[in-house]
């Protein structure tokens, strides 16, 4: 039943030459990324003269498991760790919606591609960088209230 649908993607991504010939293989490849968290920062539209303006914030995704061998849960048995990602948007529009409504704790779903970059510090001292370029956003609620 699936195995028609799976054949034609898996062909989409990987396309052999005949075998008579050289085996020359050409790949497509997939860089993406899929996150679901709160935002940790209100957006930072930047510009560097001669550059596109890009609008960044920080998401915070967690994760949890169980610590426990217990089959009840109590309060001690759940442990979790938070990741933080520095997010990039690029695209005009995108970043334009992003940089007005995504707020700090804001709830979003997004889709990317992650990018590795090195740059100088203050210091001259080179550094490297982990970013997510978005290329979609989905906000699910506004911003967590705070408790008075």
């Amino acid at each position: 039943m699936f195995r028609r649908p799976v054949l034609q993607v898996l062909r989409q991504f990987v396309r052999h030459e005949s075998e008579t010939t050289t085996s020359l293989v050409l790949e497509r490849s997939l860089n993406r990324v899929h996150l679901l968290g709160r935002v940790g920062q209100d957006p930072v539209l930047r510009q560097v003269e001669g550059k596109n303006p890009v609008t960044i914030f920080s998401l915070a995704t967690n994760e949890m498991w169980r610590s426990g061998d217990s089959e009840v849960y109590q309060l001690g048995d759940v442990s979790q760790k938070t990741t933080w990602h520095r997010i990039s948007v690029f695209r005009p529009g995108l970043r334009d919606v992003a940089y007005q409504y995504v707020k700090k704790r804001s709830r979003i779903y997004l889709e990317g591609k992650i990018d590795y970059g090195e740059y100088m510090d203050k210091n001259n001292v080179r550094r490297q960088a982990t970013t997510i370029i978005a290329d979609n956003i989905i906000f699910l609620s506004d911003q967590t209230k705070e408790k008075e």
